[in-house]
């Protein structure tokens, strides 16, 4: 049994507790920030509690299901068929369904046929490492054609990753893909989007009631300085500057976040760490009054518009849940230093609000309850060419010291599921290490 500390608080951090305490050790969880959840946290917006990040449960989410029965909100999961839009051309289309497909007007038909077989490739190709040393942006213009990839792909390409999808592989586009077809592969005859009453609010306070249950000691508002090794252990400092010693520490930060808390690496590994691309998120939280439109995501072509896609999570989720209102998120992925960061509230609001009265001409600014604001600079790692290869591994240098995030995620996407099986993943690992004398 190991008396182990894991720093950040988000789902990662939580579940890898979870899974660690029930092997055995000793846990100590050290968020920064006043509350936990990290990316899926919850806010107030105009008197409703929600998600700061938009999010959604597939039921082919296995992993998201079983914490949910152990946590013991099985039954307050909902499954919705939703619908899709797409804006191009200034105009919205649907696109819920195979006959919207074959009838969207920016597309001729052969170019649709191509961008479907191009879908249906990647949904069935297995050995996605291949895949990792050819560049996105040309798998996806040999296989759709030169015209659908300038209409759709790129533009796509661009909402999500920026400039950096000219460094990204074509594995990225895989794992996307592979999400949207994971029902099928697992056996389920229908997908369904989901949410779970209450919102990732209520699935935190649960786990958090859970973790205290079972010994797991959790401190929020507790920002780590360093991590260094002892001679016979690890030391955790926070900012505050008290300290506390474990037998191995788990860091769940951005890999240039460890790089920072952990001088004593070796310079290879602190070059590796800092090497990792991170894409980062600029994402508005609207309520309104009253629905912009049926779809729960609207895709985005046009370079005009200041956001990546238009996410009214009220298409999904009871408007009950919201006070009767629609709650609408409009997110913008951009590179970490992206002048955004530093752009005001109101000044964002203003171009934001601009663009959604553009693109919805029956939409009334004076709709709008409420609009807030989060920033976050590192999200997830770009699937950059031959990526796998170059990953930062679970243990460092340092004996005790270990590194869990979602940087290492290499053939998927960044959301709850997956985050959840690399938890478990990593807690088997723990497991069975045996750390060497000196760290007992």
């Amino acid at each position: 049994m190991a008396n182990t500390a894991i720093l950040g608080g988000g789902m990662l951090g939580l579940e890898l507790a979870r899974k660690l305490r029930a092997s055995g050790d000793e846990v100590t969880v050290f968020e920064a920030a006043p509350q936990l959840g990290g990316l899926a946290s919850a806010w107030r917006l105009g008197g409703v509690t929600w998600d700061k990040h938009y999010h959604v449960v597939l039921l082919s989410d296995l992993n998201t299901q079983a914490l949910l029965a152990d946590l013991g909100l099985k039954d307050d999961f909902v499954g919705v068929t939703t619908k899709t839009g797409f804006y191009t051309d200034g105009k919205l289309y649907s696109m819920s369904n195979s006959v919207e497909f074959l009838r969207f007007p920016p597309l001729g038909l052969v170019s649709k046929l191509r961008l479907g077989g191009t879908i249906f490739l990647a949904s069935r190709i297995k050995d996605w490492r291949r895949l990792e040393a050819i560049p996105v942006a040309d798998w996806l213009r040999k296989w759709s054609g030169r015209r659908t990839f300038e209409r759709i792909w790129l533009p796509l390409l661009r909402s999500k990753l920026g400039e950096g999808y000219r460094q990204t592989s074509a594995a990225f586009i895989w794992a996307t893909i592979a999400r949207m077809y994971a029902a099928r592969r697992s056996g389920l005859k229908k997908e369904m989007f989901g949410y779970v009453r209450g919102g990732y609010s209520r699935v935190l306070a649960r786990f958090a009631e859970v973790l205290a249950d079972f010994g797991v000691t959790v401190q929020t508002d507790a920002a780590v300085d360093s991590v260094t090794q002892q001679s016979n252990s690890v030391r955790v400092t926070l900012s505050n500057g008290h300290a506390s010693e474990f037998d191995r520490v788990v860091l769940t930060a951005p890999t240039h976040a460890v790089s920072r808390l952990v001088p004593q690496l070796t310079a290879p590994e602190h070059a590796r760490l800092n090497a990792v691309k991170y894409q980062g998120i600029v994402c508005a939280s609207v309520l309104l009054k009253k629905p912009l439109e049926r779809f729960y995501v609207t895709n985005i072509t046009e370079g005009w518009v200041p956001f990546t896609a238009v996410i009214e999570m009220s298409a999904l989720v009871d408007r009950a849940e919201f006070g009767g209102h629609s709650l609408v998120y409009l997110p913008k992925y951009v590179a970490p230093d992206d002048a955004i960061f530093d752009e005001s509230d109101d000044s964002i609001r203003t171009r934001f609000l601009a663009a959604l009265a553009r693109m919805y001409p029956h939409f009334d600014p004076a709709d709008v309850i409420d609009f807030r604001i989060s920033r976050v600079r590192s999200v997830f790692a770009l699937a950059t060419l031959n990526y796998s290869a170059t990953v930062p591994p679970m243990a460092t240098s340092l004996p005790g010291v270990y590194v869990v995030n979602s940087a290492q995620i290499v053939n998927g996407t960044l959301n709850v599921n997956e985050t959840l099986g690399q938890a478990a993943a990593a807690a088997r690992a723990l497991a069975a290490v045996r750390e060497p004398a000196g760290v007992s």
